[in-house]
């Protein structure tokens, strides 16, 4: 059985990791590349690096500290924020990404995603979707969280996935940084619309949450947060750990080579 994975999230803006609740209260937390090195020795199966701000501010990623930031893991480094075209995918996977995430920028030009599979395989395509209950139903964000684009979020993810997406990050801010468990029905509805790896974002509190989710959704590859591994409320070790102990397959770093700090 093909191990879960438990990846930690770096929301990054001006330069810090931030994190805040239903995409708002942004608040300070910690320096992205100590972050990284923390988890990398942690255990982490892979890590997220978003640049939260620059797809609304319609600039580029903050090169320089993805570098930083990459020279420190050796685990798969996936980048997002302000992906607009492929030159974009060329600077993130040539500063030390694996895997780049688009979202605004393929919402509105769809084709970035048709093009970035072709040229570097799906396999370092990743679509993240922004999801937010609207009258009943699904809708996808842009902008982090931003704007209502009116777009059906379950229709988006198929498509996303026709088009060569290799992986889809389904982030819930119905409950982003709220602490009550994942998004279960809306990641039921999207794992019967795509197939395709699909990691679960927003709501984790708890090592229970995570055990949930993957016994209720199968489907669901990986399980990603941020505050609570930030803050150390959940030790990426002995939340590992625990969901072995449970029968859900897991990766578990070497004793020797753990850091339950």
């Amino acid at each position: 059985m093909i191990a879960k994975r438990i990846i930690p999230c770096l929301d990054v803006r001006d330069g810090r990791v931030v994190k805040g609740v239903n995409f708002e209260g942004i608040q300070d937390v910690a320096d992205p590349v100590e972050m990284a090195r923390y988890y990398n020795e942690s255990g982490a199966d892979e890590l997220v690096f978003y640049d939260i701000t620059a797809s609304f501010e319609g600039r580029g990623l903050f090169m320089d500290i993805l570098r930083r930031t990459a020279a420190e893991v050796f685990i798969p480094l996936t980048v997002g924020g302000g992906i607009r075209d492929l030159p974009d995918f060329e600077r993130a996977l040539s500063s030390g990404a694996d895997k780049v995430s688009v979202n605004s920028g393929a919402i509105a030009d769809p084709s970035l995603i048709d093009r970035a599979a072709r040229r570097y395989g799906s396999q370092c395509v990743v679509l993240s979707m922004d999801v937010k209950r609207v009258n009943g139903r699904f809708h996808l964000f842009a902008k982090g969280g931003r704007v209502d684009t009116g777009i059906d979020a379950l229709d988006w993810a198929h498509e996303g996935q026709e088009r060569g997406a290799g992986e889809l990050v389904v982030n819930s801010i119905d409950t982003d940084g709220v602490k009550r468990g994942f998004d279960l029905d809306m990641l039921r509805a999207v794992a019967e619309r795509a197939d395709i790896p699909i990691i679960a974002s927003g709501g984790a509190g708890c090592m229970e949450d995570f055990k949930t989710l993957f016994e209720r959704v199968p489907q669901v590859d990986a399980g990603l947060a941020a505050s609570i591994f930030h803050r150390r409320e959940v030790p990426l070790p002995a939340l590992k750990s625990y969901l072995a102990a449970q029968g859900i397959p897991m990766r578990i770093l070497k004793e020797e080579n753990r850091n339950d700090d």
